[in-house]
């Protein structure tokens, strides 16, 4: 089976001759994956921050599209082949990404950091208490194997656990799987026993009886990491400058409602997505203090890290400012 990144090759090449050259354009295509990381786009949709940004800086009327991928590599595979323009997933689907088109007219970079949440790794076998107790008796359901967030921070407490070399140990227990579909068979007990969830379907999974907690991420990255980064190609990005700002100014919006209206964000979400949740119970969650909604990225370069010394990705990276376009090398990233 083909990696990601021989994928991402792939899309380059074809892409690279037969796309058109980009103009500011009058549409944007905006993609991200479902859960409360993702937040602050649904609400740009919701709220129509970007036709009402780019009215505002004399663009006229812009239209927008919202697109929903269960996975980074689904999400990924758009952008590459030119059927979305800024895509919100994953920093480590950023990075695999990146590293894959450094160099070419398509180069991915960060455009916004967008939400850094804690996620858990849950198991409904009561054999299974820590990592270590993982064996092929087991799947555990990530959105992509191998490189989306869930996966490289399985990696990352191997590594700590069992040393580098041992870093993938608990990759052939992992089966790609969306978080909505992952929650409906953790419940039924069908096709996995476990999953590395993401807010707020691991809130709703611990619900179900026998399924525990095995870690949280935030115990591995030693603090809220960017599991949500928006990006784009440099061919996009340079040739939209003043969309760019668009999409910054509607970002920097959305968490300010978030920062300031928990409530109404909450509202917003449920109204996305119908979601069978209580604005209430959506409240307390988000008001868990290791959730950050930040325009700047929050600890990607321990992702990359790990990511090299993995040889996921070929291209090793100075800073997180490698990786990220200029618009916010201003803001304290990581």
């Amino acid at each position: 089976m083909r990696t990601l990144t021989r994928i991402i090759v792939a899309l380059v090449l074809t892409f690279t001759v037969t796309a058109p050259a980009y103009a500011e354009v009058t549409e944007i295509r905006v993609a991200r994956q479902p859960g409360l990381v993702y937040l602050p786009i649904m609400i740009i949709e919701q709220e129509h921050l970007l036709e009402k940004e780019a009215k505002k800086r004399g663009l006229g009327d812009l239209k927008t599209t919202f697109l929903v991928f269960n996975s980074g590599g689904a999400a990924v595979d758009a952008l590459i082949s030119g059927n979305a323009d800024i895509v919100t997933s994953g920093a480590t689907n950023m990075l695999t990404a990146w590293s894959a088109t450094k160099g070419t007219p398509l180069e991915v970079r960060g455009v916004a950091g967008n939400g850094a949440l804690p996620m858990f790794l849950l198991s409904r076998d009561p054999n299974v208490k820590t990592i270590k107790d993982f064996s092929a008796a087991d799947k555990i359901a990530v959105p992509t194997v191998r490189v989306s967030t869930q996966a490289i921070v399985m990696q990352m407490a191997s590594a700590k656990l069992w040393g580098d070399a041992d870093m993938h140990r608990l990759d052939q227990y992992t089966v790609a799987m969306g978080h909505p579909d992952a929650l409906l068979a953790l419940e039924t007990g069908k096709d996995v026993n476990g999953h590395f969830s993401l807010p707020p379907y691991q809130y709703q999974e611990l619900k179900i009886p026998g399924v525990h907690m095995i870690l949280n991420s935030i115990d591995i990255t030693g603090g809220p990491a960017s599991n949500g980064v928006s990006f784009a190609t440099t061919k996009f990005h340079d040739a939209n400058p003043k969309l760019i700002g668009v999409f910054l100014a509607a970002m920097a919006q959305a968490e300010d409602i978030i920062k300031n209206d928990k409530r109404h964000a909450a509202e917003l979400y449920l109204k996305d997505t119908k979601e069978k949740l209580t604005v209430d119970e959506l409240v307390k969650i988000m008001s868990d203090p290791n959730f950050v909604y930040s325009t700047a990225p929050q600890q990607s370069m321990k992702f990359a890290e790990l990511m090299f010394r993995a040889g996921t990705i070929k291209n090793k990276p100075a800073s997180w400012k490698d990786y990220f376009f200029p618009e916010v090398y201003g803001l304290k990233g990581s």
